[in-house]
């Protein structure tokens, strides 16, 4: 969702001190990954390009308020972020995987 790329990106390079940052969207992402009964290979793959092509130093699973992709409440939705963190460290185990919600005033908490 367009709406959150902004407020992500900059809150990562503000609290991270990155220079760039590299997006890797579907709609409804968080609950996608969380759901075991979807295959994730190609989120890797793409994952595994960033790391290795743009050297890449952490991974973040970002949901939403108001994602119409997956409409649910934000505490599901939190809950899915943590699901789909503990999915992809289990693929990514060379770096952190962290959660992070963008709230209804669009503003980034770490989960």
């Amino acid at each position: 969702d367009g709406r959150v790329q902004l407020p992500v990106i900059y809150w990562i390079k503000d609290i991270y001190k990155v220079e760039h940052v590299d997006m890797i969207t579907e709609p409804g992402m968080d609950g996608l990954i969380a759901d075991n009964n979807n295959p994730i290979d190609d989120i890797v793959r793409k994952m595994k390009i960033s790391i290795k092509n743009n050297n890449a130093v952490m991974v973040f699973i970002v949901g939403h308020h108001d994602c119409r992709a997956n409409p649910r409440s934000d505490l599901l939705h939190n809950e899915q972020v943590l699901k789909a963190v503990d999915r992809i460290k289990k693929a990514i185990t060379q770096m952190p995987v962290i959660g992070i919600w963008v709230n209804s005033e669009w503003k980034v908490v770490k989960l």
